[in-house]
């Protein structure tokens, strides 16, 4: 009886420090920060109806924290959804916001499955973008294990 009291308590010792360490990490001021510690986030694409939802979304996102030195922003897309970034296809609006966004760092991959797919190459995409050559949920795969927080409106 007493060694599971000692081990209770004991494990009861243990998530109270625990607790306390995540209670003084979340007390850490901003200026605290490292630049590289910036928050990080992919937004992922695939429904063609909702690419200007999702550019809207991001613009937002830029403006909200006060630009692009407080955020890293990727936008991984694949399926239906890159048709709209096809220099042929894609409005004037939609590729002044992709070449506003890429200016502002945004990031913009391909899925290299789709490109392949939909027999199109990185010359037939706006400027700015990338390949994910392994593939779209690969490359938010990748990023989410960099620390990227995901995002899919």
């Amino acid at each position: 009886m007493d060694r599971r009291n000692m081990l209770f308590r004991a494990a009861a010792a243990m998530g109270a420090a625990f607790a306390a360490s995540r209670a003084e990490a979340a007390t850490e001021s901003p200026a605290q920060d490292k630049l590289q510690d910036k928050l990080r986030v992919v937004y992922h694409l695939s429904d063609l109806d909702k690419v200007p939802f999702v550019i809207g979304n991001i613009q937002n996102h830029l403006d909200g924290v006060g630009g692009p030195d407080h955020v890293t922003i990727a936008l991984v897309i694949h399926g239906p959804a890159l048709r709209a970034f096809q220099t042929a296809q894609a409005n004037p609006d939609l590729s002044q916001h992709v070449g506003k966004l890429s200016k502002a760092g945004v990031g913009f991959a391909a899925c290299g499955n789709t490109m392949k797919s939909q027999k199109i190459t990185l010359t037939d995409l706006l400027p700015g973008f990338v390949a994910a050559d392994k593939g779209g949920v690969v490359r938010i795969a990748e990023l989410q294990a960099q620390g990227y927080l995901y995002l899919r409106p």
